[in-house]
């Protein structure tokens, strides 16, 4: 029993096809099932019934769910080799959430690329709920999501800012004379929000059901610049947290207090459990975590 023979028979149990295996393996159809026949022959078992069409049998399920893990093991082998043969080079996927995108990441990255500067970062900026999805599937190497993830059996995450969330509004809103805004007190407000994909929307939605009344969503946008823009042309409020709004040069927009108990923007980096983490996403874990002080072993 080797890698080859796992591989050709995990592929043949995926699609329930001897033909499929061949065409994916580039293997001939006769090759493959003498493979499959061989690891019959040494475990003494039968794996698949193949009439009237091919199934798994009972034993032939365990050995699929067995070999696929030994084949991702072999794959994370393979992978920290080349890591070790370009040391200290690679690429990073990370996704982040427009609403801190610009306000907390240029720095830290800029600290990062001067000590490695040979570790590309790709950022895509998506809402939280997409990041998630993103990391899950892989796509993504590490996520910054605004919202502890749901997936949390298949994602390891830790948290490393917590920021109150505040109510924006043009500095003529009538609401600006409030020293502390109620959620009753927007029940007939035009609100600016972040689309579906953004865990803000569902926060900030179920928060005004709870006081019953649901939100006046006017206008929903993937970019925070656009938001803070509409907010400031008078189309309507929106949020922000206080930390990015700290960092905004504008004075066409006021942050209002929200009542308790607060909502805050609450960000966690997330990434892949039981994935090989690559040399470059592995140091820039420990660098972020370093950065906020966070025990963090990988």
């Amino acid at each position: 029993m080797d890698i080859k023979h796992l591989k050709c028979f995990v592929t043949v149990a995926e699609y329930l096809s001897f033909t499929k295996a061949s065409e994916i393996l580039h293997i001939t159809q006769p090759t493959i099932s003498k493979m499959v026949k061989t690891l019959e022959d040494e475990l003494c078992k039968t794996l698949f019934h193949r009439s009237p069409k091919i199934e798994l049998t009972d034993v032939g399920k365990v050995l699929f769910k067995q070999a696929k893990e030994i084949l991702i093991l072999f794959d994370n082998i393979e992978s920290e080799l080349e890591d070790v043969i370009a040391i200290k080079k690679g690429i990073i996927k990370i996704g982040i959430p427009p609403i801190i995108g610009a306000s907390f990441f240029p720095k830290i990255i800029g600290e990062f690329k001067r000590k490695y500067p040979y570790i590309d970062i790709q950022m895509v900026e998506v809402g939280s709920k997409k990041i998630e999805r993103l990391v899950d599937e892989g796509t993504l190497d590490i996520g910054i999501v605004c919202t502890a993830p749901i997936q949390k059996d298949t994602l390891n995450m830790f948290p490393f800012v917590k920021s109150p969330l505040m109510l924006i509004v043009n500095p003529n809103h009538k609401l600006n004379k409030k020293e502390i805004v109620k959620y009753k007190d927007l029940k007939d407000e035009s609100i600016v929000l972040y689309g579906k994909d953004f865990s803000l929307y569902d926060v900030i939605t179920n928060r005004c059901i709870e006081n019953n009344f649901y939100p006046k969503i006017v206008c929903e946008s993937s970019q925070r610049d656009f938001i803070v823009e509409m907010v400031a042309e008078g189309i309507g409020v929106s949020f922000l947290d206080e930390k990015t709004y700290s960092k905004i040069n504008t004075k066409s927009i006021t942050a209002l207090k929200l009542e308790a108990p607060s909502i805050y923007l609450h960000l966690f980096v997330i990434w892949k459990k039981n994935r090989y983490i690559s040399f470059a996403a592995k140091e820039w874990l420990k660098f972020v975590s370093l950065k906020f002080n966070i025990n963090l072993e990988i």
